[in-house]
């Protein structure tokens, strides 16, 4: 099967003039010939970017007017399978508890405050703030009694903070607007007179090119004026450095963490807030090879979840006032094939003698809680989840207690509360999202094993219809197929319900989540095997779950398209550029894509400790060797291909998108299309359900095109039921 071409009319792509710019960077030489691309504002590039505005509309028109992949019945059902809604895990505070929550055919989630009598009330409604619905809510955080709540909030997809306050009784504004918090976590000190916070220093303190950067740690009395805080750390450390801050729940232990950038070393330091003046703060863990998150308990006592000398995590604990290394002993050993993700207390009525220690586990990708020992480590029994899935959350009360809540989900179940009760060892559904989903397809979810190209094993989940399926759990027959990845920043790709994969499903594709190595998995090794100089790691275990899936029947290379975002962008970019014929077509999604000059835009500064740093020449060879953009190569058939940017977006900058954009096109010997699909008013992060919808149907609709998906007969379902077989999507 041939991935269809552009219609007769949109053959002829955007004139990108190809500029004859060499550079010899420490000693390599480096073509660049669509840098002019980089200049958002310059006349030449907002002309070339409204033709590939027309090229996508001109594309789009050949997308089918019937079947499941048709614009409106598409948009309609991935509504319906994002009819639920979503709820969050409570946070209590006092006799009231804070949830977020979003109705089915709410644009975003709101924030709710439950009080003691049973009533509720909405506290923050983006869409109230800003009906347009570019307004997104980015964190919230009550205070200690429950009387205040700091939120932040950015606009137009900036993800640029801004912090305010209001009484949780009254809904009135008590403070803010607070600007540069981007990023900033909220400790609130005892009576909510005052949290500790972080902001970047203001611009006119710290040169031009470094605005994002500089944060400090601040102390905020309520309603006082920001200029006027005291600084409290940072000053002299790294200026790219993200900071933590946590204040314990009596108020007495104030708990600072810092990282340069999103470098998987994490420093931490103490201090006692009992201490009159500036707090003291001293170290927990400084300048170790290690990531470090550490709390005081309910038990007085400092905890500390590391991967020091554990690269799957391990728990220790200690004295607050002898905090360091030296002093931690551990009470949850290294598991050899899971790795630690959280840890809960419980307790019957006395919070400074906890009877039971509640562990979260991800193994090979899939959650598991343990009951343990709170003082000796030793298991004690295992918390029964309602199936192969993921866990978040494991939630407690701020005064302590038997109960624990977390949120669970997996491929075919959305996400909802659910609570365990120590005394009885039961778990019971607590909370589901206020709407329903219609007709759920039924699918079977089954985890692969691949090899890799260096002998590695490499997972994946395998989500496919039931009736596609033979008794053994082989496909029937090759289908159109998605591949979706990320390997990198330790981000673990766990089962979680998804629309866009139940309607790709249901119409009779197979879609596949691939566990790759740079991602969080299988712990921190897995991580560090798939960034820096082995990144190319990742790609080849990629390439290899897409052989696997060819050669064990799944689909064919000219059914088969890759997926990712972001670092995934960067992901399928690299799989398209050294594997062109594995592919029949790409979603490459606010990608990565110019390894050569990442870090000199968006936040792309802080993520040298992942790829790299270009200003170092053997860096610089290794980004070189798998830098998308540079490995374009002319008479090439490159395989379908959609960038989907977004021009708020000031963590990737769209300019990577444009450059590979304008290097295949003028490259490929192919008729397939390669497509830039641009919005604005939107970034890199959260965005209203309607656009959320309006985006994945028309990346639905791309690769269902290129595919065959789209026009296939048999086996193709539409909402609400299912043509080819007998019984009906269940």
């Amino acid at each position: 099967m041939t991935a269809p071409s552009l219609p007769p009319a949109a053959r002829t792509y955007p004139d990108a003039p190809r500029l004859d710019l060499v550079e010899d960077l420490h000693g390599h030489l480096v073509a660049d010939p669509y840098r002019w691309l980089e200049d958002a504002g310059a006349d030449e590039t907002r002309a070339w970017s409204h033709e590939q505005d027309d090229l996508y509309g001109a594309h789009r028109s050949t997308y089918p007017d019937e079947g499941p992949f048709a614009s409106a019945r598409l948009v309609a059902r991935l509504h319906e399978l994002l009819g639920a809604g979503f709820v969050g895990t409570p946070a209590w505070r006092g006799d009231r508890r804070f949830f977020s929550r979003r109705a089915g055919d709410q644009e975003h989630a709101v924030v709710v405050v439950a009080e003691p009598d049973g009533s509720e009330r909405v506290l923050v409604d983006p869409m109230v703030l800003d009906p347009a619905g570019t307004t997104t809510l980015d964190s919230w955080q009550p205070s200690k009694e429950g009387d205040l709540l700091a939120y932040q909030v950015s606009h137009g997809g900036t993800e640029e903070s801004v912090l305010h306050v209001l009484d949780v009784a009254t809904g009135d504004l008590v403070d803010g607007p607070i600007d540069r918090a981007r990023y900033s976590p909220v400790a609130w000190l005892p009576g909510g007179d005052a949290f500790f916070y972080v902001r970047r220093l203001a611009p006119d303190r710290v040169p031009a090119d470094e605005q994002q950067y500089h944060r400090r740690v601040w102390l905020h009395r309520v309603g006082a004026d920001p200029a006027e805080d005291v600084e409290v750390f940072g000053a002299g450390l790294e200026l790219t450095n993200y900071y933590g801050v946590s204040v314990s729940r009596d108020g007495r232990w104030l708990i600072v963490s810092a990282s340069a950038g999103t470098a998987p070393r994490t420093d931490v330091w103490i201090a006692d807030l009992d201490t009159p003046g500036v707090p003291e703060l001293e170290e927990v863990v400084v300048g170790l090879d290690a990531e470090t998150g550490a709390w005081v308990g309910r038990d007085g006592r400092l905890w500390v979840h590391t991967d020091l000398d554990a690269p799957r995590g391990r728990l220790a604990v200690t004295d607050p006032t002898r905090p360091g290394v030296r002093h931690w002993r551990t009470v949850l050993e290294q598991d050899e094939t899971a790795v630690l993700e959280g840890v809960a207390f419980t307790d019957d009525g006395d919070p400074s003698a906890p009877t039971h220690l509640l562990a979260s586990w991800r193994r090979h990708a899939v959650s598991e809680v343990t009951a343990h020992d709170p003082a000796t480590g030793e298991r004690t029994g295992e918390v029964t989840l309602p199936g192969l899935g993921s866990v978040s959350g494991l939630v407690t009360r701020p005064e302590g207690g038997p109960d624990v809540w977390f949120t669970y989900t997996d491929h075919t179940t959305v996400p909802a509360v659910h609570r365990y009760d120590a005394r009885t060892g039961r778990v019971e559904l607590w909370a589901s999202p206020p709407g329903t989903v219609a007709d759920v397809p039924d699918v079977r979810v089954q985890q692969v094993e691949v090899t890799s190209a260096d002998g590695t094993t490499v997972r994946a989940f395998v989500v496919a219809r039931a009736d596609a399926l033979a008794d053994d759990g082989t496909p029937l027959s090759p289908a159109p197929t998605v591949l979706y990845g990320y390997g990198g920043f330790q981000i673990s790709l766990d089962p979680a319900y998804s629309a866009s994969t139940l309607a790709w499903v249901e119409a009779g594709g197979v879609h596949v989540v691939a566990n790759l190595r740079g991602g969080g998995e299988e712990g921190e090794r897995w991580h560090r095997d798939g960034m820096r100089e082995h990144k190319q790691n990742v790609f080849d275990d990629f390439h290899a779950v897409a052989r696997w899936l060819v050669e064990h029947g799944w689909t064919t290379s000219e059914q088969l398209a890759c997926w990712g975002g972001s670092n995934g962008g960067l992901l399928v970019g690299a799989a398209l550029t050294q594997q062109p014929e594995l592919f029949a077509a790409v979603v490459c999604s606010a990608p990565l894509l110019d390894m050569v000059r990442y870090q000199r835009f968006g936040l792309g500064v802080t993520w040298t400790e992942e790829y790299g740093d270009a200003g170092d020449p053997v860096e610089l060879g290794w980004l070189l060797g798998y830098s998308p953009y540079h490995r374009v190569v002319d008479g090439t058939r490159y395989p379908a291909t959609l960038f989907t940017v977004f021009e708020g977006d000031t963590r990737v900058d769209p300019l990577h998108a444009r450059k590979l954009a304008a290097a295949l096109q003028a490259a490929t010997s192919g008729e397939a299309p390669v497509l830039v699909r641009r919005e604005t008013g939107v970034g890199h992060g959260g965005r209203s359900l309607s656009r959320t919808v309006g985006l994945t149907a028309e990346q639905l609709q791309f690769v269902a095109t290129a595919t065959g998906l789209a026009t296939a007969t048999g086996l193709v379902a539409v909402a609400g039921h299912t043509a080819g077989h007998d019984g009906g999507a269940a």
